[in-house]
């Protein structure tokens, strides 16, 4: 059995990094360790990521997996981009930052945006990333109940319902977090 460590509070991630990892891998959240989340003071997906990693490492000595994720909406530059989580000020919450992203998209045409997550692997010998990416568009307003973050809002290509509206076993079908969870698997498998 391999035991990771996953550097997050969020209940919704753990519960999709469950769905998605083969038996044999055992994964804790960092809160079982009384761990504290590090402020993410970085300024990228990959600085983040690795941040949450290194720190949860720092403190079980234990394999940990940590990731970051951002919505990039083209119209917006790619915004709010590593900033998704805290979009619309404090309170951070995900009603607040969909109703700021669907305010501010309300007169562009252009709706296209992705889901990029990256996914760090730390051990005490080397730190790995791996990147998981969909495109997709925003919605014109929030649809489902499934999920969180702006998953209400995210439609991804080939499907015609937002993250939201699906059950778990079909988002891991479209799933940037899915995808990057993949490649980690796939090097975890080659080297155990």
């Amino acid at each position: 059995m391999k035991t990771l460590v996953a550097a997050t509070h969020n209940p919704n991630k753990i519960k999709e990094f469950l769905s998605l990892l083969p038996d044999g891998i055992e994964v804790i959240p960092a809160s079982q360790f009384n761990v504290p989340e590090p402020d993410e003071t970085e300024l990228t997906l990959e600085g983040n990521s690795n941040l949450k990693a290194e720190f949860v490492f720092s403190h079980t000595c234990l394999p940990s997996v940590a990731d970051d994720t951002g919505l990039e909406v083209e119209a917006l530059n790619g915004e709010p981009g590593v900033f998704s989580a805290r979009y619309a000020g404090e309170p951070a919450n995900n009603q607040n930052n969909i109703a700021k992203l669907l305010s501010t998209l309300a007169d562009k045409p252009n709706r296209k945006a992705r889901f990029r997550t990256i996914i760090t692997y730390k051990t005490e010998a080397k730190t790995h990333q791996f990147e998981g990416i969909v495109n997709g568009e925003i919605a014109l307003i929030p649809a489902g109940t499934n999920g969180f973050g702006y998953d209400s809002v995210f439609i991804p290509e080939d499907s015609s319902k937002t993250f939201a509206e699906m059950d778990l076993t079909e988002k891991n079908q479209f799933s940037h977090r899915a995808r990057a969870m993949k490649k980690f698997l796939e090097f975890i498998k080659a080297n155990p």
